[in-house]
């Protein structure tokens, strides 16, 4: 059974996540690609930008500080799209469903410390060779109120 067109609009959120030094540097060298030791993540491996988990290179490069590899904003701004698949009265069918596609637009950089607040909304549910299609769209913003990171994130869900 299609999904009911009437959810478009429905809101999720706010939903706040601070950045942590910690866990910023360690999703940055685990997707570069290090060897993890004994609960450590690794030494870095040679490409990895050191801004990107090095607090001494990162404070003499132009942001400042460490900043968080765009991927970073997965772990907080999927959290709208988390709570509309989840959602009793949109009845979605966990078992069918398969995560679609992601999008992100990124309109500044991601620092520790930094506490974003995200707030999504369902913006399209159609069908279309009989899967539904459910699409959330989502804002991550800082206290001061600008937008930090877009994400448009889909569902497939067999009928």
């Amino acid at each position: 059974m299609p999904l009911d067109k009437r959810f478009i609009g429905r809101s999720y959120g706010p939903f706040t996540y601070e950045l942590g030094l910690e866990k910023m540097r360690e999703f940055s060298l685990i997707l570069g690609g290090s060897t993890p030791r004994a609960g450590t993540p690794g030494a870095p491996p040679a490409h990895l930008s050191p801004l990107l988990y090095d607090e001494a290179a990162a404070k003499a490069g132009p942001y400042g500080d460490v900043i968080a590899s765009p991927s970073f904003a997965v772990v907080f701004a999927i959290q709208p799209f988390s709570a509309a698949i989840a959602d009793p009265e949109l009845g979605v069918d966990m078992v069918k469903l398969v995560h679609g596609e992601q999008e992100l637009e990124f309109l500044d950089v991601m620092k520790p410390g930094d506490v974003l607040t995200t707030t999504g909304s369902i913006t399209a549910l159609y069908d279309k060779a009989g899967l539904d299609f459910l699409v959330v769209t989502t804002e991550s913003k800082n206290p001061q109120g600008q937008t930090v990171v877009r994400g448009v994130w889909s569902a497939v869900i067999r009928q």
